[in-house]
């Protein structure tokens, strides 16, 4: 068993070069959220998290100004380590099960939202739960790999090892068309694009509708001819987040049948979270797959998004915990369901804990290999100085070439540095 003794807690505001768009909200900065625990064997870790208010609960996003909702995540966080000198655990796994329905409850009294998304919980419980697979692989003793803490129960859904993945940048409400040129210029073949904007922010959906066919029209006409030898069919791909945005299926199919019009709907391989959570509409007949994301905070999330047609789960592990993510895909892994990882706008050495998870995971049907959304080096000012935080910043994995991450075996043999030192995070706390 694991007991934990000591805990210690701080933060960062790393700011982003200009608002970054999505969910009908615009992001300034993401707090870095840093904890260390240490266990009564003297072992000690440092775990990381980034907050994501407007991502986990838009309803605190917009109840409080962006500072005020990041310092009630990082009170969460707080609260959450309170409970943890508390806990005995055999796994971390089950630290993160027993710690979330009481971090949920204790959120709810620190937002004043009785109806907090269980995403926010999660979210606030990363940096915890980081720490506490960073204790895992020094429990188990030096040269510990993240293949050798896969639990029993998911390692059927992760026996795979790419040696490449597909890396997804994200194309915001803001970005200008020029830039999204230049993504597929440096090679980049399949484009996150954000849509439900309502630049009115008046709730008005047919002027949402009319704002997304624009958008839509116009990075289509600025990237259909770009040929990439890359790319499965050689042209740009799009995958499609709706972040909840659109309030029912006949307008979502509006939507995709001026796709099919600009002859776009070809291009698309995946489409996000078109409705809010509450809205469990059937989408198996959808032309392209739908996504759960947000809407799947646990396993038996997966399942009933699963049951309502849903034809892929995008995990996050740095947003939502690792824990979690481990019973997500064991989830869908049963139901044949494939998963991929998306990002949280995380800092460097966060996106290589998506990266492994991803690494493991059987390629997406039609596209043969493993995609990962990942935009950070879109969005912070500061990427480059982030990067040289990372345990292993000169890697050959950490920036992609071409639009792909190449994954040696030097990746899979240091776990692309997920348990390596931290010293920049750790002298802060």
């Amino acid at each position: 068993m694991t007991r934990i003794v000591r805990t210690s807690q701080n933060f960062e505001r790393e700011p982003m070069r200009s608002p970054w768009g999505f969910k009908g909200g615009f992001l300034t900065e993401s707090w870095q959220s840093i904890v260390r625990l240490e266990t009564d064997s003297g072992h000690s870790a440092v775990g990381l998290g980034a907050q994501s208010v407007l991502w986990s609960d838009a309803d605190v996003f917009v109840e409080n100004s962006e500072s005020a909702g990041n310092a009630q995540m990082l009170l969460l966080t707080a609260a959450a380590l309170q409970q943890v000198k508390r806990a005995e655990y055999s796994t971390p796994i089950e630290l993160l099960n027993e710690l979330l329905p009481l971090v949920h409850a204790r959120g709810k009294v620190i937002t004043d939202h009785e109806a907090l998304r269980l995403t926010f919980a999660l979210n606030s419980l990363v940096p915890v739960d980081c720490a506490a697979w960073r204790i895992a692989a020094l429990e188990r003793g030096q040269g510990a790999k993240f293949e050798d803490l896969i639990p029993e129960f998911a390692r059927p859904a992760m026996k795979f090892r790419h040696d490449r993945i597909t890396s997804v940048p994200a194309v915001g409400y803001g970005m200008a068309i020029e830039d999204v040129r230049a993504l597929v210029d440096d090679g980049f073949y399949i484009l996150k694009i954000k849509i439900g904007s309502d630049p009115r922010q008046d709730g008005d959906q047919d002027a949402m509708l009319a704002w997304d066919k624009d958008r839509m029209t116009a990075i289509h006409g600025a990237v259909e001819h770009a040929r990439l030898p890359q790319s499965p069919t050689r042209r740009v791909l799009y995958y499609l987040d709706a972040n909840g945005r659109y309030d029912s299926s006949e307008r979502v199919l509006r939507l995709l049948d001026h796709l099919a019009e600009i002859d776009a709907l070809a291009h698309c391989v995946l489409l996000e979270e078109p409705f809010p959570e509450h809205v469990r509409a059937e989408v198996g007949d959808f032309p392209i797959p739908v996504v759960a994301d947000e809407s799947a905070h646990t396993a038996q999330d997966v399942i009933d998004r699963i049951n309502l047609g849903y034809g892929a789960i995008a995990l996050k592990p740095a947003a939502k915990t690792l824990s979690m993510s481990f019973q997500m895909v064991q989830a869908a892994f049963d139901r044949g369901i494939p998963c991929f990882c998306a990002d949280l706008t995380v800092n460097p050495a966060l996106v290589d804990w998506n990266k492994v998870f991803a690494a493991h995971l059987a390629p997406l049907p039609g596209l043969a290999k493993m995609i990962l959304e990942t935009n950070g080096f879109q969005n912070y000012r500061n990427w480059k100085s982030m990067v040289e935080r990372h345990p292993l910043p000169d890697a050959d994995w950490i920036w992609p070439i071409d639009g792909e991450f190449q994954l040696s075996d030097e990746f899979y043999a240091q776990s692309g540095g997920m348990f390596g030192p931290l010293p920049y995070y750790e002298r802060s706390v």
